[in-house]
């Protein structure tokens, strides 16, 4: 049972699940069952989305990009239509917020890629900081109204659309990202600075997020069954992320360069807090 692994076991599993491993490939290389692993994942994700919610609070952030990433339960949207699956398999996004200074991520949210989803994520991030902030989104109509709802008048706000060449993209996408022909960048609300409308460090991020949670990775049969595994899959990366992965370009992490704490954690730091 994962309540009683010590701790060091626990570290081993949560230290390779968060590097991108699978569950399966730790088992072998811990010889922790599967089940146990699993149980371990999401206590240890929902305990890292505790921690983010109670410490990333009175943030100071000046420029924030936001972006959802694809991914899905059980099977795809078209797959479970067809097979008449229940309402908890198929498509599900991740929305990210990103600091394009510290590059913390302040808060995401998984769910539907809709109006409701967009404003419970944006009044989430609203209420997380301090003063008013340059915000920076693609085309997506759902994240005007959203934001004019929860910041009002008290933001700059811009979107960045952009024109690719291929006809076939759906085709590029899974291999490639297909060529930026041109790029439109419009001031939405407030007075954006037009030199920081730019959604590049949110695009990394989601790479980021791919490459460190197996249940995101492109092309795999590592995606989640439940609904509830692949959000605590996603807060357990987020928790690393933020607290334990070294950001090369800031030489220490985004929790460090945004305040929130002093020094860098590890992985059994995580695990002590959560599991103690």
């Amino acid at each position: 049972m994962a309540n009683i692994l010590p701790i060091e076991k626990k570290t081993a599993a949560i230290s390779a699940l968060v590097e991108g491993a699978s569950i399966r490939s730790v088992e072998r290389i811990t010889g922790i069952h599967r089940d146990t692993i699993m149980r371990l994942g999401v206590r240890m994700g929902e305990g890292c989305k505790r921690i983010m919610d109670e410490r990333f609070r009175g943030l100071n952030s000046r420029v924030i990009e936001l972006d959802e990433v694809w991914g899905f339960v059980g099977m795809k949207a078209k797959t479970a239509k067809r097979s008449g699956a229940d309402y908890s398999k198929g498509d599900v996004w991740t929305w990210i917020a990103l600091d394009a200074e510290t590059k913390l991520v302040p808060t995401f949210a998984v769910g539907e890629r809709n109006q409701e989803t967009a404003n419970a994520f944006i009044e989430d991030l609203a209420s997380r900081l301090t003063h008013r902030v340059q915000i920076s989104t693609d085309g997506l109509s759902a994240y005007q109204s959203a934001i004019e709802q929860a910041f009002g008048s008290d933001v700059d706000y811009g979107t960045i659309v952009k024109t690719f060449s291929s006809a076939q993209l759906e085709e590029q996408r899974r291999y490639s990202p297909p060529e930026v022909v041109r790029v439109e960048r419009m001031a939405v609300s407030g007075n954006p600075d037009s030199d920081l409308i730019s959604t590049s460090y949110i695009e990394k991020q989601n790479h980021t997020l791919r490459m460190h949670c197996r249940r995101l990775t492109r092309l795999t049969n590592a995606f989640s069954k439940k609904l509830e595994n692949f959000k605590a899959a996603v807060a357990l990366h987020y928790g690393y992320y933020n607290f334990v992965k070294f950001h090369k370009s800031l030489r220490c992490t985004p929790a460090m360069a945004a305040g929130v704490v002093n020094s860098p954690w590890t992985v059994a730091n995580l695990v002590e807090m959560i599991e103690a």
